[in-house]
């Protein structure tokens, strides 16, 4: 099930040779950095890039190089690694959230981030996801009969910006009056401005809001747990509340896991059903093929692996470094310098990936990096593949004739793509329909 030419890549430099740094950031690059990554492939497996925020940064490019340093034991992810200079800059989570909601799994290194995520894998082990599949699929269901019944909505504020964290809530045992409390705007602490940005109260008071919520989660969870007969050992949120009253985590510890799982937990899977479904709605061959098999656990499970390689929402892994000056593919790097993955660079990369440019939802094998690799590969990446999942089975079946909103071809370059460092996604992505099964 491939398309008959790929994509033809451009490069927003042409053949001019690349600035150093690189810079990552404005709206055509984050529209289509996949012109910009092959260039940079091209040239080599690692750059000098530098970030909005002013910060400078090495980004490693090519597969095997991505992989290699997704497994590399001199990197390491705590903060405290980082040289002054990237602290200034990169460090700009005011005091005292960021050392309150900042040591959570993606910026620990063994052994506490061995015992850290030991506590988590149960509740998104594989069996235990597709135990709750069918609870899955009547969420995603609920959400679609509010839509309207024919003509069209916006599939973010309609879908993708609520189910995920429907799913969430019901996997880690948030009780549904705290669920409903929940505030999406709070995601954007992952979009973090500087000190002088004028959006700076408003991301300030996110903050603020989100860890007062987060101590709320925690002090009902420990009432829960302090319940006669409370033994409930698939409720995450209490497991993690005990091991903190147990002396296994510190309270920075708990309440850093708590934002993880509330942020880091759905956002990419919103983001990721916005570029699934963008993806398909720019192949329209393609998306009428896979909704004729959507019943194909098979066929429906190897399109959302190519459809997380093609266009993955989490675009940049977090940071990295070297305690001490090193060599990373012949470059040299010095201690504390940020260290930097593209996932989606990687995932392009046609010595691993045939014609990598090219969707092709029948494409086998597949050993993408969406969800990274090594210690820190994505703890929840059962649960994500599900919900995506059902989440594409549910639109397709459910809404017939699916396509961009206006004139054919019209739409979807005009999407605002969000300015998240990291992630891509969309805010809004409205859609045509002819009605709703």
């Amino acid at each position: 099930m491939s398309d008959t030419t790929p994509d033809s890549p451009r490069c927003p430099y042409g053949e001019d040779p690349l600035p150093s740094p690189v810079p990552l950031y404005g709206q055509a690059y984050k529209s289509d950095p996949y012109p910009l990554y092959r260039r940079m492939r091209e040239a080599g497996p690692v750059h000098r890039v530098e970030f909005p925020s002013g910060i400078h940064a090495w980004l490693v490019t090519g597969y095997r190089a991505a992989h290699a340093t997704l497994n590399d034991p001199r990197l390491g992810k705590n903060h405290a690694l980082g040289n002054d200079d990237w602290r200034r800059r990169a460090s700009i989570m005011p005091e005292p959230q960021h050392s309150q909601l900042q040591v959570h799994l993606l910026h620990q290194d063994p052994p506490q981030h061995t015992s850290m995520r030991r506590l988590v894998l149960d509740a998104f082990a594989p069996r235990r996801v597709e135990s709750l599949r069918p609870r899955f699929r009547a969420l995603a269901d609920a959400l679609v009969d509010r839509l309207p019944e024919s003509g069209g909505a916006d599939l973010v504020a309609g879908f993708a910006a609520l189910y995920p964290f429907r799913v969430l809530a019901e996997v880690i045992g948030l009780p549904p009056e705290l669920a409903e409390r929940f505030d999406r705007d709070w995601g954007k602490v992952v979009q973090p401005v500087g000190p002088q940005d004028p959006g700076r109260p408003a991301y300030e008071a996110r903050l603020r809001g989100l860890q007062a919520y987060i101590a709320d989660v925690v002090d009902r969870k420990r009432a829960d747990c302090r319940e006669p007969g409370w033994a409930a050992p698939e409720d995450l949120l209490g497991r993690l509340v005990r091991a903190h009253d147990e002396g296994e985590l510190s309270r920075s510890e708990l309440d850093s896991m708590v934002f993880q799982l509330l942020v880091a937990g759905q956002e990419p899977v919103t983001n990721q059903i916005t570029t699934m479904l963008i993806t398909l709605l720019r192949h329209p061959e393609q998306l009428a093929r896979l909704r004729e098999g959507v019943d194909d656990p098979g066929r429906l499970a190897r399109a959302v692996e190519e459809l997380l390689r093609h266009d993955a929402a989490f675009e940049l892994t977090t940071w990295r470094f070297l305690a001490e000056d090193g060599e990373l593919f012949g470059t040299t790097v010095p201690a504390g310098d940020s260290v930097i993955v593209s996932l989606c660079a990687a995932n392009r990369d046609d010595e691993q990936f045939p014609e990598a440019d090219r969707l092709d939802l029948d494409r086998t094998p597949n050993a993408h990096l969406a969800f990274g690799h090594g210690i820190h590969y994505c703890p929840g990446a059962a649960l994500a593949r599900a919900e995506l999942q059902v989440a594409l089975a549910t639109l397709l079946t459910r809404l017939a004739g699916l396509r961009p909103a206006g004139n054919p071809g019209d739409g979807l370059d005009e999407l605002t793509w969000i300015p998240a460092v990291l992630a891509r996604g969309v805010n809004r992505l409205p859609v045509a329909y002819d009605r709703r099964h």
